[in-house]
């Protein structure tokens, strides 16, 4: 019996058939091979058409199918996973309005800090666990606003992921925590938000019909499942934000395991039995892929915009030719602390963890007789742990203080360099597994579909492959704070 996870990201759709048995991957793909670009209409902004991820998922899939590994007819049930917060709005014929406005667009800030002074920053916090900040409900208030042509046509609003599965099936569905990571889930009443659908004055019937993580979303229709050669019929039964899926992959759902991840963006993402959240609201909470009424299991995440974004920017404006592989070699050749050269890598919109400021991303202390490109390769990536380990103390303040963190062997992770920086700035040993966002969305559909009996028999095969302890090359402790004096100039 096989299962079909897709995972619907920033750059590019990710797919993977997975043997249910064996808890193998017999087959993946990715398209396109190059990464997607992110449509910035003005500064700030960052959109993409919902139909260029539909038309990925096809591409990807039709490739996976090519690789003649397995028989499509057997595969039993798909699990989605996709980039979090985004906003899709669809019409009565369930097409969409609009391209997307995906996770770091931050036109909608001012109206998220409104809306969390005029509710009252204690309610937000103890019923959303957040402030609307910039999250998708904010994005929704600013097309009402700005779009009114669009808005008094809205159908339904969807996150991607939502989106997907109505391409797949022809069904609109959505869960309770999509709904807390766009801030429009009340955890204190286990419903839609009075309070934000009183304050924007949204209309309740734009919102989906709300089912669990793990649950039925919708049947492949006939036509889709000509289209990519399965079997019509085929359950959706997981759908969920990449970072809880990340972390479901990882084995990451009791309170007090940490999972991290850095691609375009970097998180740093831990499960807890309270509803926690930060005074500052400059990390997140919100429902895990195994929160139910009767047993709470928070996500309170750490996110870095500016991550494999700001190295893949580097590469682009360095060179034509050379590969993440060469940098990383270019890089390790100098000298911890880049020779003074550090970097600031907030440069992908509004940073949570900086409370929504934009600074853009900075280079200091460039020295023209001294610098290289090499120098550039390996101050970026210590100035993307730095900002990692910034917010991480941000946790620590807030309780979370493992001893281990889990992650994919995967993104900027590949860098031993990156891995080695990571752990001696941040203190805490780091493990490695096998498989992406998209083999967790296949295990979540095993568990969705009844194939796996609980989460644990899911991931019953998963070991680390790799483990990195921190050295105890204590520089980094002294070059990180010169890095943070620099850092905390900017936000005053």
């Amino acid at each position: 019996m096989l299962l079909l996870g897709l995972d619907i990201g920033t750059s590019s759709v990710k797919v993977s058939v997975v043997d249910a048995q064996s808890q193998k991957i017999i087959a993946s793909a990715q398209y396109p091979d190059a990464e997607q670009e992110i449509i910035a209409l003005q500064p700030g902004w960052a959109e993409q058409n919902p139909d260029t991820w539909w038309h990925d998922v096809v591409q990807a899939i039709l490739k996976c199918n090519a690789s003649n590994k397995y028989d499509p007819k057997d595969i039993a049930a798909i699990g989605i996973a996709y980039q979090m917060h985004g906003l899709v709005l669809t019409n009565k014929e369930k097409n969409i309005l609009r391209n997307a406005i995906i996770w770091c667009d931050s036109r909608a800030v001012e109206i998220g800090n409104a809306a969390f002074e005029k509710i009252g920053s204690d309610k937000c916090l103890q019923q959303l666990l957040n402030s609307p900040g910039n999250f998708t409900a904010a994005k929704l208030a600013w097309v009402k606003n700005n779009e009114p042509q669009v808005y008094n046509t809205i159908d339904k609003l969807m996150l991607p992921g939502d989106y997907i599965a109505l391409k797949l099936t022809g069904a609109v569905t959505t869960s309770a925590a999509a709904l807390s990571e766009g801030i429009f889930w009340d955890f204190t009443t286990e419903t839609l938000s009075e309070d934000i659908l009183r304050y924007f004055e949204f209309n309740p019937s734009f919102f989906p019909e709300i089912r669990r993580v793990f649950d039925e979303h919708g049947y492949v229709t006939d036509e889709v499942a000509r289209q990519l050669q399965l079997k019509p019929g085929i359950p959706v039964t997981y759908k969920a934000g990449d970072q809880p899926n990340n972390a479901l992959s990882l084995n990451v759902l009791q309170p007090g395991e940490v999972a991290a991840t850095a691609g375009t963006s970097g998180v740093i993402y831990a499960v807890s039995d309270a509803l926690t959240y930060d005074k500052a609201s400059r990390i997140n909470t919100f429902a895990h892929v195994n929160y139910r009424e009767n047993q709470v299991r928070t996500g309170v995440l750490l996110n870095i915009n500016g991550c494999g974004i700001y190295n893949r920017w580097i590469k682009n404006n360095t060179s034509d030719v050379i590969t993440y592989s060469q940098m990383n070699e270019l890089a390790a050749n100098v000298p911890s602390g880049s020779d003074g050269l550090l970097t600031l890598p907030f440069g992908n919109g509004a940073e949570r963890m900086l409370e929504n400021k934009i600074i853009n991303a900075q280079l200091h202390n460039i020295n023209l007789n001294k610098h290289s490109v090499a120098h550039l390769y390996r101050s970026a990536q210590e100035g993307i742990v730095f900002a990692l380990r910034y917010g991480f103390d941000i946790m620590r303040e807030n309780g979370i203080n493992p001893s281990v963190i889990r992650a994919g062997k995967a993104n900027m992770f590949l860098s031993s360099l990156f891995t080695s920086v990571f752990a001696d700035t941040i203190n805490v040993t780091v493990e490695f597994y096998d498989g992406d966002g998209s083999f967790g969305a296949a295990l979540g559909a095993g568990i969705g579909a009844g194939i796996y009996n609980t989460e644990s028999d899911a991931l019953s095969m998963r070991k680390p492959v790799e483990r990195v302890e921190p050295s105890g090359n204590s520089a980094y402790s002294e070059i990180y704070e010169a890095w943070k004096v620099i850092l905390e100039k900017q936000l005053v």
